[in-house]
């Protein structure tokens, strides 16, 4: 499957557009940013960036040039746009200086913004972005959320102008770092069905009849809101359930929901008590504004939260449609086939918007930025040619438990899950980042020894051990959502 074509035409990203884009999540990564001048040679900034990026951002290209391999915190790390790796990255001149010699700031525009995804046409038969088409996968660096490196890069620069550490931002009651459970509710009454069907087919009629009995007469293991909501809160944590509303299976077949959530929402309400709810947006609806009104309309509650059925997301279009519905955040982009960071970032952050007509910046020449005081005209509300990033907040899925073991995924073993995952947990807590698992309420199921209640037990041991602190997705909205009119 091939993506579709572009709305418009995609205008080149100037570098101004690139150092805006970048440095306002710069400065939303870290507490109190002092005044410090960033940019390109030229303008004489206090930190000058090497610029590297040439004409690429001019072009439609999907990939740039193989990166450089630098140690940078003990960690061999792809620098993208690094014309000179045989010279220092970087270094703290005299006179309250620094020099960066790779262009950080474009390769992080270039992995923060997605913008392989949306200048490639490769899509899977989901119409989703591959993973085998990303440059995480060509390069090895999925479990690595390279753009807090090339942060903490900046970071040491601008501590040795100001004279004066960088901490990054705390969650709830000081915690080094955060993580958001959440539970996509895809089925609730076919536990029985597989089991079901194995039996007819080994022609065991007895055993079939036994499985439709209990399915007529007994409730149905994967109806265990309750169970997921107490097993969670057991941790001292909260879950974050996405609904779908839509029942019907997609054009091409592949399922939806096996329940009406009007019908069994009064049940549901009193089993997840007062959990946070968030739209399960159904199969067709990532690219399709009017589909997407209408799941949320279908929610029996108040939610401002989303995430997409089989983590479906066009970039060309997904990013727009939710922008102008008005929903606070997404919890969509992770990779389907890959735990870790499909942005390379382990924090929440704006998608940035390629639409054509959203280019013009002015002065159409480069400025220099001076943190915090900078603020571009697209960080504003305004009509929808003026806004360059989205309006929502984009909380990264790092873990999904059918990623694990899906026979089209990792295969992990029940004892590999943990030690496999726990490489990339350490990043995130590294950098005081977010750790977003989805674990599917049928994984609660006993039954499943594989992606089941033990291995999320084991995640969620880890996870309070490290003394991670346990949010919804309104909570990090209310930490990293910032006021567009507050600069």
């Amino acid at each position: 499957m091939t993506a579709p074509a572009f709305p418009t035409a995609p205008l080149p990203v100037s570098a101004e557009t690139r150092l805006a884009y970048v440095l306002r999540h710069f400065r939303m990564a870290y507490e109190a940013v002092p005044a410090v001048s960033i940019g390109y040679a030229g303008l004489q900034p206090q930190v000058e960036v090497a610029e590297a990026a040439g004409q690429f951002f001019g072009g439609q290209q999907p990939y740039p040039p193989p990166p450089t391999q630098r140690q940078w915190l003990g960690q061999g790390i792809p620098f993208f746009f690094d014309p000179e790796p045989q010279k220092p990255l970087l270094e703290l001149l005299p006179g309250g200086r620094a020099l960066i010699r790779a262009d950080i700031i474009s390769a992080a525009f270039y992995l923060l913004s997605g913008w392989q995804e949306y200048f490639s046409a490769e899509r899977d038969q989901h119409g989703r972005f591959p993973y085998s088409a990303s440059v995480q996968h060509r390069y090895g660096f999925v479990a690595v959320p390279v753009v807090n490196y090339y942060f903490d890069v900046l970071k040491t620069a601008v501590e040795h102008v100001a004279g004066q550490p960088l901490q990054p931002r705390r969650w709830a009651s000081g915690a080094l770092w955060a993580a958001f459970i959440t539970h996509d509710i895809d089925n609730l009454y076919s536990a029985w069905k597989a089991p079901a069907k194995a039996a007819l087919r080994q022609g065991r009629l007895l055993r079939f009849g036994r499985h439709l009995w209990r399915h007529l007469t007994t409730p149905d293991a994967w109806d265990n809101l309750r169970q997921v909501q107490e097993t969670v809160a057991s941790y001292g944590a909260k879950s974050t359930f996405f609904f779908l509303p839509e029942h019907r299976k997609a054009p091409n077949g592949t399922p939806n929901a096996d329940y009406k959530l009007r019908k069994v929402w009064t049940k549901i309400a009193a089993a997840i008590q007062d959990a946070e709810v968030g739209l399960h947006a159904g199969l067709g609806t990532a690219v399709h504004g009017g589909k997407l009104k209408m799941d949320w309309l279908k929610i029996p509650v108040p939610c401002s939260g989303i995430r997409f059925h089989y983590l479906s997301w066009e970039p060309r279009i997904t990013s727009t449609l939710l922008s102008l519905d008005g929903f606070t955040y997404d919890s969509t982009l992770g990779f389907a086939e890959h735990f870790g960071f499909r942005n390379s970032y382990c924090l929440p952050f704006y998608t940035f918007n390629f639409d054509a007509d959203s280019f013009t910046v002015n002065p159409p020449h480069m400025r220099l930025y001076t943190l915090p005081s900078e603020a571009p005209a697209f960080f504003t509300p305004g009509p929808k040619n003026s806004i360059q990033t989205s309006t929502f907040l984009e909380i990264p899925l790092n873990v999904m438990d059918a990623t694990l073991h899906h026979p089209r995924y990792l295969q992990l073993a029940p004892e590999e899950i943990l030690p496999a995952l726990t490489p990339m947990l350490q990043e995130i807590e590294r950098f005081g980042g977010v750790c977003t698992v989805l674990w599917h309420n049928e994984n609660f199921d006993p039954a499943n020894e594989n992606t089941g209640p033990r291995q999320f037990a084991e995640i969620m041991e880890y996870l309070r051990s490290r003394n991670v602190a346990f949010v919804n997705g309104r909570e990090i909205c209310e930490l990293f959502v910032w006021t567009r009119l507050s600069s």
